[in-house]
């Protein structure tokens, strides 16, 4: 798996435990978690359990993460990755978030369009999904700019924040 990707300004970097500050800063802020499956980030320790967490999954090819680092400031400003890999059905599920000072400047397609460019071409996947809650219409936006296909809600089917809450399924096959 590869664990480094570039696009025209950012690098996309497998996380690392060096990455717990700069992932805590943009994990803590409620603007950024209000459509997360997590509750705001209120110590590093959790940023760093995240990591590892996510690091196990990863040496088992079951998903993978990386920081967003904008190479004009060689800082990290997000994080986006596949959630979910399943090689047996050819398809993942991605996910993405910014800090909110770098929202509306492009950077989240810039990203996903790195994912799908791997995910389709390297990984030699089918099918790309996202899940995405109804009010979320910044991120709504970005996955139909994207030309990600809406296949309908998916009714209280995940718990987030102690509510059973809907998700809009948008998807991507790799002959679009």
């Amino acid at each position: 798996m590869m664990t480094g990707l570039r696009t025209k300004r950012l690098l996309l970097r497998k996380m690392k435990s060096s990455d717990s500050n700069s992932l805590f800063h943009i994990w803590s802020d409620p603007a950024v978690t209000k459509y997360m499956n997590i509750d705001k980030f209120t110590d590093e320790i959790q940023a760093k359990e995240m990591i590892k967490l996510l690091d196990k999954l990863s040496k088992k090819n079951k998903a993978i993460r990386y920081s967003i680092i904008e190479l004009k400031s060689n800082k990290i400003i997000g994080s986006c990755g596949y959630n979910s890999l399943d090689f047996e059905n050819a398809n993942t599920e991605i996910g993405y978030e910014l800090d909110k000072d770098y929202w509306g400047r492009g950077y989240a397609p810039e990203a996903i369009t790195c994912l799908i460019k791997y995910a389709f071409n390297d990984l030699k996947l089918n099918r790309i999904e996202a899940k995405v809650e109804p009010e979320n219409t910044n991120s709504i936006k970005v996955l139909e700019k994207l030309n990600f296909t809406y296949e309908g809600t998916l009714r209280k089917v995940e718990k987030s924040k102690g509510y059973f809450i809907d998700l809009c399924l948008y998807s991507l096959l790799v002959t679009e």
